[in-house]
């Protein structure tokens, strides 16, 4: 029977060299009109039958699998309707404070309305539904021989950690060993689903995955600090530090176990939303080194980069646009969102492009035509380690001509080849950077906990 079905799926793939590319989000609407036609179907699957015709595992894995739910259901419809006009509203709004055209008047109900328990809520649900869908629309755009497979690992409504423990005087240091302790298994809990996660797109030979998703220092503070005064009765600011550099650092080395189940894919993640640098301050999983895996920054256009995007000259690789994207949202809608989230996928989708245009391209060498045929930035030196925000077309090229040559030389002809793209003129914006603190969304994460 497993041969008929090899047979079958070899029927669906001959003369196809479609890159595959993985979302490994909040969950993502296949039924989009934007993303419907390019999305990945597992041909040794039959729909909705409640059987593993594959045998890998997870029974009816049509267009990917849930793993924060465990099940096919690739996303939760029952949050449809949940774009009410003022979440619309506030991220137009958003928008606009980025590119300075924001009113006083803007400024002044988005900061009422962040007051708002009941709004905050609201927005932080409809943020993680909306989440894998605007993150697939965009790896998806304008690359018609891409297939795109939804990995759901955010539950739409997150639940943070909380360990019941009595709270103790720590004079002998025995508190900080439990709370290390107990985030080292929190960090490792959340590594092993996440290499689950990468066998699972290894065994289906995805070729691009992007993880617009993460914990960084702010988030990561915020659980040491929930946990730790749980366990430890006078718990110290420098003490609150150590055991989240602890957290994030063990995150980090697990890291490795995931990419590494997955070496032959480019992971593309996200650097982080928090305006910090992750070479002082580590983000999980954008700092995990591998070949196979690019961090990503966020620029507003191609002129600056973004206020909240974090950075790192040693951690992160390259910047793309991040800044009022527009994209799908579920129920064939459209929202501009901003976000290191919306540049990772800029980053996924011409990480597939040069894919298609040389199958033969091993990660490593997709990751180095796309590092090194950036658009060259003094306002991205120090920033980030390509010091470039990244050229489509550019890279493009250099793909095309790796076919022919060395990827090196294919990359230095490419450098001539191709122009820089214009830089836009920011000069008339007028940013007032400190009115962003805050309206730009974490990346999501801690999605193990449940």
């Amino acid at each position: 029977m497993r041969s008929l079905l090899a047979l079958l799926a070899a029927t669906f793939t001959v003369g196809a060299n479609a890159s595959n590319v993985a979302i490994i989000d909040s969950g993502t609407d296949m039924l989009h009109k934007d993303i419907a036609p390019q999305a990945w179907i597992n041909p040794l699957e039959i729909p909705r039958n409640q059987r593993d015709e594959d045998g890998n595992g997870y029974e009816d894995d049509v267009h990917g699998w849930n793993f924060a739910e465990q099940n096919h259901q690739v996303i939760d419809y029952k949050y449809l309707g949940r774009l009410t006009y003022d979440v619309r509203r506030f991220f137009d709004i958003q928008t606009a404070m980025m590119q300075g055209s924001a009113t006083d008047e803007d400024i002044k109900w988005m900061r009422a309305k962040l007051q708002d328990q009941d709004f905050v809520k609201q927005l932080q649900v409809y943020g993680n539904f909306m989440h894998g869908t605007h993150v697939g629309g965009i790896a998806a755009r304008q690359s018609a021989d891409a297939k795109v497979m939804a990995v759901k690992i955010i539950p739409t409504e997150v639940q943070l950690p909380f360990f019941a423990q009595p709270k103790k005087e720590d004079k002998n240091g025995f508190g900080m060993f439990l709370l290390k302790q107990g985030l080292g298994l929190l960090a490792k809990q959340q590594m092993k689903m996440l290499e689950e996660v990468a066998v699972y797109v290894d065994n289906h030979k995805i070729d691009i995955a992007n993880g617009s998703f993460g914990t960084g220092y702010p988030q990561a503070k915020m659980i040491v600090e929930t946990l730790g005064r749980t366990i430890i009765k006078d718990i110290t600011d420098e003490q609150i530090e150590e055991a989240t550099m602890h957290f994030l650092n063990t995150l980090i080395k697990e890291g490795d176990h995931m990419v590494q189940s997955a070496e032959n894919t480019l992971f593309v993640f996200a650097a982080g939303n928090d305006g910090l640098d992750n070479d002082k301050y580590p983000t999980s999983p954008t700092n995990i080194q591998a070949d196979n895996v690019i961090s990503v920054s966020a620029t507003l256009k191609r002129g600056q980069l973004a206020t909240f995007s974090n950075y790192g000259e040693k951690m992160v690789d390259v910047a793309a646009p991040g800044v009022g994207i527009l994209s799908a949202v579920p129920g064939n809608q459209y929202l501009r969102v901003s976000g290191t989230s919306q540049a990772a996928p800029y980053v996924a989708n011409i990480a597939s492009k040069v894919k298609d245009a040389n199958p033969e391209l091993s990660p490593r060498q997709i990751k180095a035509i796309i590092t090194k045929t950036v658009d060259k930035k003094d306002w991205l030196k120090g920033k980030v380690m390509s010091q470039g925000i990244v050229n489509k077309d550019r890279a493009t090229r250099a793909a095309v001509l790796s076919r022919t040559m060395e990827v090196e030389k294919a990359i230095i002809t490419a450098n001539v080849d191709v122009a820089d793209i214009a830089t836009d003129n920011l000069s008339e914006l007028k940013v007032r950077p400190t009115t962003l603190e805050g309206l730009v969304l974490p990346l999501p994460g801690q999605f193990v906990i449940k």
